[in-house]
């Protein structure tokens, strides 16, 4: 979650309320947790954010996998209070270092709770891969297996844009049915052709339209390169896709560092030959109108895994929360509502769409039923 100032009237006096109101211990943790997600500031707020915060210390780890050792890093607080949460970050080149995992992570030691982040190598890549959903069923299988980190055996699973709809297909596995005892999906997915459906058409499953986030569309393109330029050009083009994505990112942080790599990405453009340049050059003039129809007859093979999805694999016996951005453009909270109605026959589902967070990330004035929503969310998940 992004740190932010949120500049509106009787933020304090809310806090004050939800505390004194819901005096339960579950709903003071939960205030608490979004209170310290949100950045929140002033004397009230700040006193709410260290209910019951703990040190915490940070450990970089290996972690074994089918596929290989991956990197992780622990969060250990001095006070555990909960179960070990294994937390997956989305398509992003930073992995376990993004400063919006980093920032969660944190949160949620503080509270007292240790986390494990594991990091995909497919992720850093960019690539949406059947592999996503077998390494966080191996890091959760590790981590239970282990009494000093999961007392009890149990772990809960959180996963972040993509990474929360492949963390639900990963909770349904048979060798972590009774190892998992909650799934957050953090803005993640139900279908995946239908989501790769929407990002290069901006249809919506209901007929409506709504304008996709180039990003996307963009890391579609990366994913499905091999289908539309001949090999010696995949790897070309599908670095100076980093390269544009790299730079994206960096807009958040450096936006001199960003006009700079955005302007590398323009130069490896002129050295492609065709067609790669012009794809590249959709890319760099975030073309979505472009683009989207040259992919959309690609993406339902690309995505037809049906590992790739958690409606189009089993349920998890324990309950999943859903937690989406409401006017989100990447991936549409929509399917957060969909994959609602497809588990609740099988599972216990508690679903929240918010125009407190955009796309896994807190982005927006906060309005006092929105809040005490959202607090009720976290302290559910957090009391499982």
């Amino acid at each position: 979650m992004k740190r932010k100032t949120w500049r509106w009237v009787g933020i304090g006096l809310l806090a004050m309320l939800g505390a004194l109101v819901f005096v339960g211990a579950d709903w003071l943790r939960g205030l608490s947790f979004v209170v310290r997600a949100a950045g929140m500031q002033g004397a009230v707020p700040e006193a709410v954010a260290g209910f019951r915060n703990a040190p915490f210390e940070k450990h970089e780890l290996r972690v074994p996998t089918r596929h290989g050792e991956v990197r992780a890093r622990l969060y250990r607080p001095r006070e555990v209070r909960g179960r070990t949460v294994v937390l997956t970050s989305g398509v992003h080149g930073d992995g376990i270092d993004e400063p919006r995992l980093v920032k969660l992570a944190e949160d949620l030691a503080r509270g007292g709770q240790m986390v494990l982040s594991p990091e995909p190598p497919d992720l850093l890549r960019y690539e949406i891969t059947p592999r996503l959903p077998d390494i966080i069923e191996d890091a959760a299988l590790w981590v239970s297996g282990r009494e000093d980190l999961a007392p009890g055996g149990k772990v809960d699973l959180f996963g972040i844009s993509f990474s929360g709809g492949l963390s639900v297909v990963a909770a349904g596995r048979p060798a972590l049915r009774d190892k998992v005892a909650s799934t957050l999906s953090f803005g993640g997915h139900g279908d995946l052709p239908r989501v790769l459906t929407f990002l290069c058409s901006g249809q919506l499953p209901d007929g409506s339209h709504l304008t996709p986030h180039d990003y996307g569309v963009v890391i579609i393109l990366l994913n499905v390169a091999d289908r539309l330029v001949p090999p010696e050009q995949v790897e070309p083009l599908r670095e100076g896709i980093r390269t544009f994505l790299r730079a994206s990112h960096q807009t958040q942080t450096d936006r001199k560092l960003a006009e700079e790599t955005f302007a590398h990405a323009r130069v490896l453009e002129t050295r492609m030959p065709e067609p790669a340049s012009k794809l590249m050059g959709y890319v760099n003039l975030r073309n979505v109108a472009a683009l989207g129809p040259l992919l959309l007859p690609l993406v339902r093979e690309f995505a037809a895994d049906p590992s790739m999805s958690p409606a189009r694999s089993p349920a998890p016996a324990s309950p999943v929360y859903l937690l989406h951005g409401a006017g989100d453009t990447v991936i549409p909270s929509m399917e957060s509502v969909l994959l609602a109605q497809a588990l609740r026959p099988y599972t216990e589902v508690h679903q929240l769409s918010t125009p407190l967070i955009s796309h896994a990330e807190v982005d927006k004035k906060a309005g006092a039923a929105d809040m005490v929503r959202m607090v009720g969310f976290w302290a559910s998940l957090l009391d499982e």
